[in-house]
């Protein structure tokens, strides 16, 4: 039941029909995110998506808040490294009200000048927040360690004096450069009629243009760095990350290297979890992360451990890594890691909200949809062999990065380097 159309302005409409389903998700996806500001820019994709809800020409924020809470509905937003997206979620029947608001916030948000002045306080607020936390944190620090002077090694929320300094013109030209209808797509998941969805997506979004010329958007791929950063800080426990090599989001061996990234530690299954915590006891929390880009990626292994332990827990990690790039994966590990993510997958998109997010996210990715049944077919393809291959090149010597935060001793920092 999956369809695309291009409306008369360019944006993607991207649609599932679910009739088993009582709830509807829509989402405006713009593929504009923090890589793509400039350092004096820094935090504006994620403030622009705070200030789509601080009022229209017709709504003022309570409003807004009130009248989806009147549809027992859900709307918000979240900004990444390459996109921010808006979605609304509610129940079949106020589908029309839903995109009526959608539509409202979009196109007439006010972007007033007390509001920004304000939600700056909001937003350096969070940004605190995220300094407050030191899992956050070590993570923030370790992709500005493996990123380099790439513009994806920038924090999302931007850097304080960046949201101190910003100015309304500054966020509405912004919009004007990145919110094209060429970078845009909608996608919606969940029970609609097609063609009433068509004509009303084609009257509230079909005809916005964008208020400036636009000069074309300059990506290019990172340089994943190695390396070592230390930060001491007074915890209860040091916070380390060992990044790896990982894939772009649509690359080809992509289930290969989730298979990976599972038996290393992205289960409680994996290898890491049931060598450091379950075995040693180490560890509360260990586990291993892909991150993909449109044109490249990371692999992260996280660790929270007492501070003695540091070099302990580090060289377990560097001898399961060196273990897996060498030997691959044993049959057993193969069979009940594809078993799970095979399982994992088919409960993940089991709302109209995930099916909303996988077809925005393969629109964007590589232009086709790729249906569930294509999926597992994918994931039953990967062999033993293709998975120690890959293992071999996201492991190679020489390009593990390694971030520690927390009591570290001046000798702990030594040994690290």
């Amino acid at each position: 039941m999956y369809r695309k159309r291009i409306l008369d302005n360019g944006i993607r409409l991207v649609t599932e029909q679910i009739p088993t389903l009582k709830s509807v998700t829509v989402g405006m996806w713009v593929n504009a995110g923090s890589r793509d500001e400039s350092p004096s820019q820094a935090g504006y994709s994620h403030f622009i998506e705070h200030m789509f809800f601080k009022g229209t020409a017709t709504r003022s924020a309570t409003d807004i808040s009130r009248e989806i809470d009147a549809l027992g509905g859900e709307m918000n937003a979240f900004t990444t490294r390459e996109t921010t997206t808006f979605y609304v979620k509610v129940l079949d029947q106020h589908l029309p009200k839903a995109l009526n608001l959608l539509s409202d916030l979009f196109h007439r948000s006010r972007f007033g000048p007390k509001e920004i002045e304000k939600e700056k306080q909001v937003v350096l607020e969070e940004i605190r927040m995220v300094q407050d936390d030191p899992e956050d944190l070590v993570q923030e620090l370790h992709t500005g360690l493996v990123m380099g002077r790439h513009p994806l090694s920038r924090p999302i929320l931007g850097q304080e004096t960046t949201i101190a300094k910003l100015r309304r013109d500054d966020l509405l030209d912004y919009v004007g450069t990145h919110y094209r209808p060429q970078e845009m797509v909608l996608a919606v998941a969940g029970n609609f009629d097609q063609r009433g969805l068509e004509r009303t997506m084609a009257r509230t979004f079909g005809r916005h243009r964008p208020s400036v010329s636009a000069a074309p958007r300059r990506r290019w791929p990172p340089d994943i760095c190695g390396g070592v950063v230390t930060k001491r800080k007074s915890l209860e426990q040091v916070h380390l990350c060992v990044g790896l090599k990982g894939i772009p989001a649509g690359h080809k061996d992509r289930y290969a290297a989730y298979v990976l990234n599972s038996v290393l530690g992205g289960s409680v299954s994996s290898r890491l979890f049931q060598e450091i915590r379950e075995k040693r006891g180490l560890a509360y929390s260990i586990y291993s992360f892909l991150s993909g880009y449109s044109d490249g990626g990371t692999m992260t292994v996280y660790a929270g451990t007492r501070a003695r332990e540091v070099e302990r827990v580090l060289d377990l990690i560097r001898r399961e890594v060196r273990n897996m790039a060498a030997h691959g994966i044993e049959r057993a590990e193969l069979k009940r890691t594809k078993d799970q993510m095979k399982g994992s997958l088919m409960l993940s998109l089991e709302s109209s909200h995930s099916r909303m997010n996988k077809l925005a996210k393969d629109e964007l990715i590589t232009g086709a949809h790729t249906s569930l049944e294509e999926m597992l077919s994918d994931i039953d393809a990967v062999t033993g062999q293709r998975v120690a291959q890959v293992a071999q090149e996201l492991f190679a010597p020489g390009t593990m990065a390694i971030t520690a935060l927390g009591p570290l001793s001046s000798r702990q920092i030594a040994a690290l380097q």
